[in-house]
Order: structure tokens, then C-alpha cells, then sequence
């Protein structure tokens, strides 16, 4: 990624540097999205019942989460083989482990799937989770004065496009009557926010209710705060490249995976003192309370029959991001793949599907 300039962001400057530097990283991956569009008639055809033996999927597990979580439902009986559950969670980098071929299928928020979109990088969405609740909030710098969203005028934000805290950042300066321009939006990716907080480099950045108990414990005494914002990122979804889709016998194992995916994130949810236990005190260090109090923000998980809801949001933020600049205007219908459409509300009760 290009360095982030000193002061202020010419938007379309550093996009077009950073879709340059995409797009040479697609030459050399041998151009994965000229091999979907070729392939366009068989990512349409139906697909198959039963994996083909012998089928294997890349697939991402940031921080071992999603191996954990089948594992301790119960779910890690899958009907084809992992050829690496590989530790990659933020969207640019998923973009690119797709371009390089070395991942098959990703869980990751709305904006990724526009923003590899916008790189000229096709891929679809094969399942959906709807997240009613928030699950980010504000941290601002040791010493900063920072307390409302208002405040955001004129101060410098940690700003990531292709990432869900980009566009819950900017739902929540529209909400508070800012236009963007009216603060520094400082381009970094997610996995750069804690330093840059640390450093002074940004005042604001938006972090995941699990990073908070961790930041606000070693700089809360210094005067780092949080700021809740009621902005929801609605969409919790799995996406896979084009010609995975098109590969009869993988769509098929993504098909079979979509019902484990469901399954285990319903498991979590019923079962939070174990994954407390588990995931965020063994795996995160974090204190029993600090896990519990994640635990009680968490989003009942939600599995709808019918994506009119997704879409319909994730065009809002597409026009949302072209209003800034950011992206040009496209129908986001295109994004989806509405084969995988009812496979997911299909694998769980009916208290999980409205």
C-alpha cells in the first residue's frame, strides 16, 4: 500500500496509485480475473448435489476463529478437504491472497467484495449474516479531547475504504453532519489502527468491540477513550472468486461449507462462556470479564431466506463510498451469487432466519 500522504488525502490520487499497484499484482498472479470472466457460463450453472471426492478449499480463519469454532461445535466433519485454513481477516488482504490464487473462500463485512470490485477483481457473495448490533466503535489518542462524533471536525481519522471500519466511519460523520471533507481521512489498513492511535499519527480510529478492553487498559490513564456509535455494519457474509465459482466441484464444497459456517456461528452464540474461555481469554489474553463483556454486544446471528435486505444495504454503501469519491457507481447486484441463497437460512431453527 502506498504511504499515506503527510496531511490531507487527494482521494482519487491515492486510489488510482493504489489500484496501479493491484493491478501489476494481478499480472503476476496470471490475471485471475480475466480467468472468471471466461469462465461467466459455468459460475450460472446449477450446482452439484454431492463434493466430488478429492475436493479441496483454501480457506481464511483469521486468528484460528473459524477452525476453533467448528471445532468446538462439533462441526469439523466437513464433506471435502482444507487444504489451509490460512490467517487472513482484513479485506485488502483477502483481495489479494484471491488474486494469488491462494485462497478459495473468505469471511469478511459488505465493502471488500465492492472494493475488489472497483480493482477490477470479480468475485461473488455466497452467503449472508445480518448484524443488527454494532460492532465497532471510536478510540481516540492518549491526551485527545475527543467525546461526540461532532467532534470529528477538523481532526484526523483512520480511514481504511476497503474495510468495514471505513464505511461505518463515514455513515457516522454523515450522521453527524460532517461532510468528508471536513475532516483528514488518513488512508491505513485496520491492522495499522492501534499504532497509529498509539503514535499520534491519527486521532480517531475504529475498532472492534474485542480491541478495546486491551486499548483502553494500557492508555485509558493516559486519556485514550471510546465512543460508542449506534452505525451498524450490516452484513457478516462469505465471498469466493469467480473462477472458484465456476469450478463445478469447489462451488460445490463452498455449498456443503455454507451450512458449517451458519451451524457454528449459532453454536457461538448459545455457548458464549465456552468460546469465552476458548477464544478470547486462551487465544486473545483477555480477562474473563473483558471477554463477558464482548460476549453480552455480541449480534444474534441471522440467516435470511431472501438477500432483497443485503443488497439493498450494500447498494447504499456503494453510492455512499461513489458519493465520496471513493468508488465509481455500479448496481451491486452483480456481487452476488443467488445460487447460495437459501442454503444458509436452510441449516439453522427458524428463531435464526428473521
Amino acid at each position: 500500500m502506498p504511504a499515506p500522504p503527510a496531511s490531507g488525502i487527494d482521494r482519487r490520487l491515492f486510489l488510482s496509485s493504489l489500484v496501479g499497484v493491484t493491478a501489476a499484482a494481478a499480472g503476476l498472479s496470471g490475471c485471475a480475473g480475466s480467468s472468471a470472466a471466461a469462465d461467466k457460463a459455468s459460475a450460472n450453472a446449477p450446482l452439484a448435489k454431492k463434493v466430488p471426492a478429492g475436493t479441496s478449499l483454501q480457506i481464511s480463519s483469521y486468528q484460528n476463529f473459524q477452525e476453533l469454532q467448528l471445532k468446538l461445535a462439533g462441526l469439523d466433519d466437513l464433506p471435502f478437504e482444507v487444504g489451509e485454513w490460512l490467517n487472513i481477516g482484513a479485506g485488502p488482504d483477502v483481495i489479494n491472497a484471491f488474486r494469488s490464487k491462494s485462497l478459495d473462500l473468505a469471511n469478511n463485512a459488505g465493502i471488500p467484495p465492492i472494493q475488489a470490485h472497483y480493482q477490477g477483481f470479480e468475485a461473488k457473495i455466497v452467503a449472508i449474516n445480518i448484524t443488527r448490533r454494532p460492532n465497532y466503535l471510536f478510540a481516540t489518542r492518549p491526551g485527545g479531547d475527543i467525546r461526540t462524533t461532532a467532534d470529528f471536525r477538523g481532526k484526523r481519522l483512520a480511514f481504511s475504504q476497503g474495510q468495514a471500519q471505513g464505511v461505518v466511519l463515514l455513515r457516522a460523520l454523515k450522521e453527524a453532519g460532517l461532510e468528508f471533507d471536513e475532516a483528514e481521512l488518513v488512508p491505513l489498513t485496520s491492522n495499522q489502527f492501534l499504532t497509529a492511535l498509539q503514535s499520534g499519527q491519527v486521532d480517531v480510529a475504529p475498532l472492534a468491540h474485542s480491541q478495546a478492553p486491551s486499548y483502553l487498559k494500557q492508555y485509558g490513564a493516559k486519556g485514550a477513550r471510546t465512543i460508542p456509535t449506534e452505525v451498524v455494519d450490516l452484513l457478516n457474509l462469505l465471498w469466493a472468486p469467480e473462477p472458484v465459482l465456476a469450478d463445478r466441484a469447489k462451488a460445490a464444497a463452498v455449498a456443503a461449507y455454507i451450512p458449517y459456517w451458519a451451524k457454528g456461528q449459532v453454536w457461538q452464540y448459545e455457548h458464549p462462556d465456552e468460546w469465552n474461555r476458548e477464544f478470547y481469554v486462551k487465544t486473545q489474553n483477555l480477562t474473563p470479564a473483558q471477554a463477558e463483556a464482548i460476549t453480552e454486544l455480541a449480534n444474534k446471528p441471522l440467516f435470511p431466506p431472501s438477500w432483497a435486505e443485503a443488497i439493498a444495504w450494500e447498494q447504499e454503501t456503494a453510492d455512499l463510498l461513489a458519493e465520496g469519491g471513493f468508488v465509481k457507481e455500479f448496481d451491486v447486484g452483480e456481487l452476488f451469487d443467488r445460487r447460495f441463497e437459501a442454503i444458509a437460512a436452510g441449516a439453522v431453527p427458524e428463531e435464526y432466519r428473521r
